[in-house]
């Protein structure tokens, strides 16, 4: 049994987990319970009625939110031309080409994406097991695989985000932090939210939503009704 802290239970008190609040709601108990010592992230978790065995409810993509809140992207870029000078300018974490995939190689995935020249696929391609399951594989229905990784760097680094649904037709997403003010969490929810809907597959049957929460790093769950 996990040992909850006292904050944690005091938090808890907070919600009724019997009860599904609207987005406006869910956002103000939020804030309420992001009271850790650090800046917590606030998480969306969304539950899809897919099948993920079928390609076509496999959903995956990036967006930006209306409002960026600072969360940090460490990224790789493989580009043999990209100069020392130019990643330092741009913030890039970490950059090269074969030796970073030796790294990955020996265990390295110290990074939260990786965007590529379309050279080093054939290599990252044979490392499937390691980055596939961690949603790391390069794609270029990304924009990931592109002849210009610095420029869709750039792009990441202003606060483009990738979303993706699990096994089991989750869509964990951080959506704001702590910090952030309540009107700015409650638009990037309903605007993700949204976006989720506009991306229905049409083979699904019945419900497309079964489930949404909200909750703050270290912070109980919140269960939220879908906006209209």
């Amino acid at each position: 049994m996990i040992k909850r802290s006292k904050r944690y239970i005091k938090n808890k008190q907070l919600v009724d987990a019997n009860k599904v609040y609207t987005v406006e709601e869910a956002c103000s108990l939020v804030k309420e319970t992001s009271n850790t010592k650090f800046n917590p992230s606030v998480n969306l978790v969304i539950k899809l009625n897919l099948d993920t065995t079928k390609a076509e409810q496999q959903l995956r993509g990036n967006i930006t939110l209306p409002h960026y809140f600072g969360k940090k992207t460490r990224i790789l870029i493989l580009d043999d031309n990209l100069s020392a000078a130019a990643a330092k300018e741009e913030g890039i974490d970490f950059f090269g080409g074969n030796e970073q995939i030796t790294k990955i190689k020996e265990g390295w995935i110290d990074f939260d994406l990786i965007i590529a020249t379309p050279k080093f696929m054939p290599e990252l391609s044979k490392l499937g097991k390691i980055l596939g399951p961690k949603g790391l594989m390069p794609n270029p229905k990304l924009g990931t695989v592109t002849p210009n990784p610095l420029v869709i760097a750039k792009e990441f680094k202003k606060g483009k985000y990738n979303y993706r649904t699990d096994t089991y037709g989750n869509i964990h997403m951080a959506i704001a932090k702590g910090d952030s003010n309540v009107d700015q969490i409650i638009e990037n929810i309903k605007f993700f939210i949204d976006f989720i809907k506009s991306k229905r597959p049409s083979t699904v049957k019945g419900d497309y939503f079964q489930k949404i929460y909200v909750s703050s790093t270290m912070g109980p769950s919140i269960k939220i009704q879908l906006p209209n």
